[in-house]
């Protein structure tokens, strides 16, 4: 990485603000070319995480809806039944306000569209025991035919959502052992879709980006394992 002239990595710290980049700094033992280097490799990481996650997030929540709305009706969503996770009958709430802000109908795939991750993981709670133990076979297989159960998919997606809300926000992700999730979430996406999983592989950078060896880290956070 070139280095910053001699001014540039105050105007830098200045900009990041100094809470958020004494976090690098303190991961750098107080070297802040390094710290600057290790900001630059969280936000290639970042990026590079955003791809798969991408196509896990539409390939749940496509799956999920459409199993669904072969078993109930295509919108099975206002039904109570499927309201019992932590705040998911305020998000649904909020999609739709937000459709008829934008003058748009609440028609079952702008619903779709408009929920959020954390809408669809909460559907992996211990609330929905019984809807899985009838449905998951129809929404995901593994592929050496291992039967699934719900925390075969809630026990990686608490974890996976934390992440991508981090990524989202802008936040540091370089404490988590991100090869790790990045693991799960093609494992995931390849028992909801084949070729999505093939897709995220052909077209994540993220192998080509993480470093050959764990990022070391000067602070207790590099003990992370989120």
């Amino acid at each position: 990485m070139k280095k910053m002239s001699a001014n540039a990595p105050d105007e830098f710290e200045k900009t990041l603000s100094y809470e958020r980049f004494n976090r690098y700094l303190g991961w750098a033992g107080g070297d802040r070319q390094l710290a600057i280097e290790l900001y630059t490799l969280n936000a290639k990481l970042s990026e590079s995480l955003f791809t798969p996650l991408h196509m896990l997030e539409v390939a749940l929540r496509n799956r999920i809806y459409t199993v669904l709305s072969e078993s109930v009706h295509d919108h099975w969503f206002d039904e109570a039944e499927y309201q019992k996770g932590l705040r998911q009958a305020e998000q649904l709430a909020k999609a739709k306000a937000d459709l008829a802000e934008e003058n748009k109908d609440s028609a079952p795939d702008r619903v779709v569209a408009a929920l959020t991750f954390g809408y669809w993981t909460a559907f992996f709670g211990a609330d929905y025991e019984e809807v899985w133990r009838k449905n998951l076979h129809k929404i995901a297989q593994h592929p050496e035919g291992t039967p699934l159960r719900r925390k075969n998919f809630s026990s990686p997606l608490t974890p996976i959502r934390a992440l991508r809300n981090r990524i989202a926000h802008h936040e540091p992700i370089l404490a988590w052992n991100l090869p790790k999730h990045y693991g799960h979430i093609i494992e995931l996406t390849e028992w909801l879709s084949p070729s999505a999983a093939e897709w995220s592989r052909n077209h994540s950078r993220f192998l080509d980006v993480y470093p050959v060896e764990r990022v070391a880290l000067h602070t207790s956070d590099n003990a992370a394992d989120d």
